[in-house]
């Protein structure tokens, strides 16, 4: 699918250009250096997901939506799966959160999210459908791409954009800086995250 979008470069850019770019306040309803909410879910493949299991790794939360430009500015890039298949090589837990409701844009059945991920090689370790924008709107959730970095603890240690460029053209990742992978650095580092809130970037969230 993102394959067959990425042909389309130029009206994606066109459409992303009509597209708000959100500059919202990273900690809307969490706060970094707090304790993460806690959340438990089903995955699209039926398992079990509880945060608290996790207390112990490292955990990114990425809220996605296959159809926003700035996604698919990750995807068809292969960009997000290479800062996915890094972290997780480190063990960290990756968990994609799709919180567009049905009937909104990015709205998928628990089918079509594996095919997805199959057709972009993604390297999550889980994805969840928040159907209800539950787990959204209980850490403020904005836009797609909106990341999420909770240490060990159980803290969240980051929260904002995935890097520094909030242009959707892939041209742009090249140079950037990802907030991301410099958070999970200097936690394996034993480091507080040096930039532990940005702007996030992208479309709004569908709830």
């Amino acid at each position: 699918m993102y394959r067959k979008i990425a042909i389309y470069t130029i009206a994606l850019l066109a459409m992303a250009a009509a597209l708000p770019i959100y500059g919202h306040k990273a900690q809307a309803n969490v706060e970094v250096g707090k304790a993460a909410p806690d959340f438990s879910a089903t995955d699209i493949h039926g398992e079990a997901f509880s945060l608290s299991d996790h207390k112990g790794k490292t955990v990114v939360l990425e809220w996605s939506n296959h159809q926003c430009p700035f996604v698919v500015k990750h995807y068809s890039s292969g960009n997000m799966q290479s800062v996915q298949k890094k972290a997780t090589d480190q063990g960290v837990v990756w968990v994609t959160i799709v919180s567009s409701a049905p009937g909104k844009q990015g709205h998928v059945t628990p089918e079509e999210a594996m095919k997805i991920e199959k057709e972009v090689g993604a390297n999550a370790t889980t994805r969840i459908l928040d159907e209800s924008g539950e787990i959204g709107k209980m850490y403020g959730a904005k836009t797609t791409p909106h990341m999420f970095v909770i240490d060990g603890e159980g803290t969240l240690a980051y929260a904002g954009a995935i890097d520094s460029d909030s242009s959707p053209n892939p041209a742009a990742i090249e140079g950037a800086t990802n907030y991301v992978l410099a958070a999970l650095d200097d936690l394996s580092a034993g480091r507080d995250v040096q930039n532990p809130a940005t702007w996030p970037y992208g479309c709004g969230v569908k709830y």
